[in-house]
């Protein structure tokens, strides 16, 4: 694996040097041409296409192009995505296009990239904007999950690596910002449609097809010569979810004498395993519409919408045994011919004495997500002003179940042979057959008989912005060509509410599931179990049990929250374009000021209260003020070659479910001290400064390369701390103890989101796109892009509620790979197109959510992702001009998704989620 790391960054070097020995051989009267054709490469054409002199270029290498334009004339440190034609981003989805920047990573789940870091942070630390406005997310917190996004219905993606004073809702470590398309940006009317159809490497099981299907269409036109534009797109997905898991549970621990019989004292030990097949669909609608007005040569109003619904439906099959030493009541687990590795690990033996459950896990998850924009631009003369309006909502509603079946006559105890690998699928071998539906019964088990929660989640954001923009007065105009200043509200507010119940065996009592309701076996033996059963688990629960869910229950009353915030931000900026001697300087400076108003409310359940008043609301907030200057400068060292600076004070705000008022609260009766848990709605954001140093050189043939440096101090950071001393006397006046009891003390301790010390972050990005005619015209068509990123931080954290999974010691920031790697090789020429695109990144710590729906730390192993794709367009010479037909395939390897416990002799997740293949064709009319 080494090797394979060191040849890759080898190569990115390699093209790196490559290029800039072309560099020192490119003609300097060719650069300045190229610097014209750059410019033009900005405009959309009448088929999307860039042109060079006479030759024409589309499809992948225009998209290039323009992506590179965008780079090249940024006043700021840009990353950019331009569609290779309408309605096709280079990849199936916006993220894993985003991914492949430099500097930028993406988190898998459920098999596609969902979420995305940006420089080493967490997703905490970027935001997300969708046509320059911040938008809202079905997740607990404001991080965007993209696959909500469907990459038909996106133009392009921006990333501001720096921020300006203008970029409202910038993040820390930066802001993406989607663009749907502009109508009056074509000169004809244009209409396209696609249609692909998928399949997974995994296979049908249980009721769920391993086929699915994508079809999207798009309509752009102009009317009232050219006055009038629309747009309008729609994209469809069906996609197929099959999953292959092994498991162990949380936490690995060092067991102590006779603690597990036959496990010597001081071993790791991990206290249950589980096999899954899962299997499901995830189908998503999404729809955009622009229509865009040139009143006058003066005025342009843009109205534009985004509208996206998304149902996933999922099962995971399972087998599970406890080897906790607890089954039910029925004896002492025993194990034998333990095998302990060299760290101290158990890693294999035969248990037996063990009562194994068949389990159906089920979730069915609906969001939506729905947005509104309306731009008024006017011109004055030089001057310019524009209004915006814009509206954003987003919903999710979750239903979780799960059915517990077990062999019966109960006990039917049973003997497993384990061997564990942290790079492949752990073994269990049971020594009973589990493939007879009419032997596993639904019964109150070791873990109940089942449990079910039904989660829901409201995210609301209004906003209105004013901007205007002056000409500079002679007496600086040649420093300075523009102000800029404004102002812009956002009223966001954000609930979520999660009833959970147990599921109980109904008046008939333990049972089997009819056959009606089975679906058939699925094949565990990827880890050495053979064949379950699965079935229909919400039908299964409506039919022999009872499911009442509440958010009453007093070890649920925290979990249900409201947050609302209010932020005023204000700006004012100046554009520079001067000389400094003979170097051409252009950029910004300006300041923004965020004027933020916090708030939450909640509930507490308070057992030290009278009966029937335990229930009482909490709520708190706070305000503040942040003053973020910034700079960004341009250097043109000499016309292909950019030197860029930037400095800027950033905040990125806390993490929404960090500032619920939600408190879990209780007093030890045995010494009268209260203590509690909870959010904290008095958070100040996360804050740092910024340094950034960014050298590109461009060659004629829209190729380059970059190396930039960033710096970021974070003078705060947020970690999750306990304090004693808390002052508790609010609520144990009422407290009346037992008797032999002592009485409540007034302080007490309390476990919460705090602000603490901050630290460095700090990294080298080096890029190269190049076609290789930069080299020789042999290579016509040949290209590579290439990125390798290295970040470093001095930042640790503690995260108390991911301690069984990350440990309670300090661990590296979440989201941050020391290294990440990506190469695009592609080929296009003649219509004829191929490309295989491969990502990499180092071990991370990353996020997921767990059983109980909370977001939980996990060491992830570093991923390795290739992906691959050929394509043919017919020539307008042909009778079948617009036709392209294309065969794709992702996760080409069938590259693993793998968690670990500290170690990686100690396993938590081993998942495959296959490759998946796609063929379709699309048409242009």
């Amino acid at each position: 694996m080494t090797l394979k790391r060191n040849l890759l960054a080898l190569a990115v070097a390699s093209v790196l040097v490559g290029a800039m020995a072309a560099a020192h051989a490119a003609d300097a009267t060719a650069a300045a041409d190229q610097a014209t054709d750059t410019t033009d490469v900005t405009k959309k054409k009448d088929d999307n296409s860039a042109e060079l002199g006479t030759i024409t270029v589309t499809g992948l290498r225009a998209s290039i192009q323009r992506a590179t334009a965008i780079k090249q004339n940024s006043d700021e440190i840009v990353e950019a995505i331009s569609a290779e034609d309408i309605g096709k981003l280079p990849d199936n989805s916006i993220a894993e296009s985003i991914a492949r920047l430099p500097g930028l990573t993406a988190q898998r789940v459920a098999g596609r990239a969902q979420v995305i870091s940006v420089r080493g942070l967490s997703p905490d630390f970027a935001t997300t904007l969708l046509n320059g406005r911040e938008m809202v997310s079905t997740g607990d917190n404001r991080s965007v999950e993209f696959d909500q996004y469907p990459a038909e219905l996106m133009g392009g993606v921006t990333v501001y690596k720096t921020p300006n004073a203008d970029l409202v809702g910038q993040g820390l470590s930066g802001t993406i910002d989607m663009k749907t398309l502009r109508p009056l940006d074509y000169s004809q009317r244009i209409a396209t449609a696609g249609v692909r159809g998928q399949h997974n490497s995994l296979g049908s099981a249980a009721n769920a097809s391993a086929d699915g299907n994508r079809f999207n269409a798009t309509y752009v036109d102009q009317f009232l010569d050219r006055t009038l534009g629309v747009a309008i797109g729609f994209a469809h997905t069906m996609t197929p979810t099959q999953e292959n898991q092994v498991g162990l549970y949380e936490p690995w621990e060092q067991v102590g004498d006779n603690w597990r019989p036959g496990v010597a004292a001081g071993t790791w030990y991990s206290e249950g395993i589980k096999a899954l097949r899962r299997t499901g669909f995830t189908q998503r609608n999404g729809t955009m519409a622009t229509v865009e007005w040139k009143g006058s040569d003066n005025w342009t109003s843009t109205l534009d919408a985004f509208y996206s619904r998304a149902t996933a439906k999922d099962t995971a099959n399972q087998f599970e045994v406890n080897l906790g030493d607890y089954n039910g009541g029925y004896g002492r687990i025993n194990i034998t011919n333990p095998v302990v590795d060299s760290n101290g690990t158990f890693v294999g033996g035969t248990a037996a004495n063990l009562y194994p459950l068949v389990r159906g896990m089920y979730n069915r998850r609906k969001d939506e997500i729905s947005a509104l924009g309306w731009k008024n631009e006017f011109k004055f003369g030089a001057a310019s002003v524009v209004a915006d309006l814009s509206y954003s909502k987003a919903n999710r509603h979750e239903l979780n179940l799960e059915n517990n079946t077990q062999l019966v006559p109960a006990p039917q105890l049973d003997t497993l042979k384990l061997t564990y690998h942290s790079d492949d699928f752990s073994q269990m071998v049971p020594g009973l057959d589990y493939s007879d539906p009419s032997k596993l019964y639904l019964r109150n088990t070791i873990y109940g008989s089942g449990y079910g929660k039904t989660p829901r989640i409201s995210d609301e954001l209004k906003s209105a912005r004013v901007t205007a923009k002056l000409p500079t007065p002679d007496a600086v105009s040649k420093l300075l060509s523009e102000f800029e200043f404004g102002m812009n509200y956002a009223d966001r507010e954000k609930n979520k509410h999660q009833p959970e119940g147990n599921i109980n065996v109904g008046a008939q009592g333990d049972t089997s599931i009819a056959n009606n309701l089975e679906y058939g076996l699925v094949d565990l033996g990827f880890a050495g179990i053979g064949k379950i059963p699965s079935w229909n688990v919400p039908q299964a629960v409506a039919r022999y049990m009872t499911f009442q869910p509440n958010e009453n229950a007093s070890y649920l009353i925290s979990k249900a929250w409201s947050l609302s915030e209010k932020i005023t931000t204000a700006f004012a900026m100046a554009d520079v374009d001067t000389t400094w001697g003979a170097t051409p300087v252009r950029g910004n400076f300006g300041v923004q000021i965020q004027h933020v108003d916090q708030s939450s409310t909640s509930r507490v359940f308070n057992g030290a209260n009278p009966a029937g008043q335990e229930i009482q609301p909490v709520g708190a907030g706070k305000t503040y003020t942040d003053v973020l200057p910034s700079l960004n400068l341009v250097f043109s060292l000499t016309e292909d070659q950019i030197l860029r600076l930037a400095l800027a004070k950033q905040v990125a705000r806390p993490r929404m479910d960090d500032m619920r008022a939600s408190i879990d609260f209780g007093v030890d009766s045995s010494t009268g001290k209260p203590g509690g848990s909870g959010g904290n709605p008095k958070l100040d954001p996360w804050r740092a400064n910024a340094f950034d140093l960014s050298y590109e050189k461009y060659f004629e043939n829209d190729g380059y390369v970059a190396a930039a440096f960033f710096y970021k101090k974070l003078t705060s950071y947020i970690y999750t701390q306990t304090r004693d001393g808390y002052d508790w006397s609010s609520f144990v006046k009422n407290y009346v103890p037992q008797p032999g009891q002592p009485s409540a003390l007034s302080n007490g301790t309390f476990t919460q989101p705090l602000n603490g010390q901050g630290g460095t972050l700090r990294g080298l990005e080096l890029t190269a796109s190049l076609p290789l005619k930069t080299f020789t015209p042999v290579l016509e068509g040949f290209g590579v892009q290439a990125s390798a990123s290295f970040t470093d931080s001095g930042i640790k954290i503690k995260d108390p509620d991911s301690a069984t999974s990350v440990g309670s010691g300090p661990i590296t920031l979440p989201g941050l790979s020391k290294r990440v790697y990506s190469v695009t090789a592609y080929y296009e020429k003649n219509g004829f197109e191929a490309r295989i695109a491969n990502r990499r990144r180092s071990d991370f710590i990353g996020e997921i959510g767990n059983f109980s729906g909370v977001r939980t730390l996990r060491y992830v192993v570093g991923e390795n992702v290739t992906d691959a794709q050929v394509g043919y367009s017919f020539g307008n010479d042909s009778a079948l001009r617009g036709l392209t037909v294309l065969l794709q395939a992702t996760n080409l390897t069938n590259s693993p998704y793998r968690t670990y416990a500290g170690s990686k002799d100690r396993p938590l997740e081993y998942i495959e989620w296959g490759r998946t293949y796609l063929l379709g064709a699309t048409y242009k009319f």
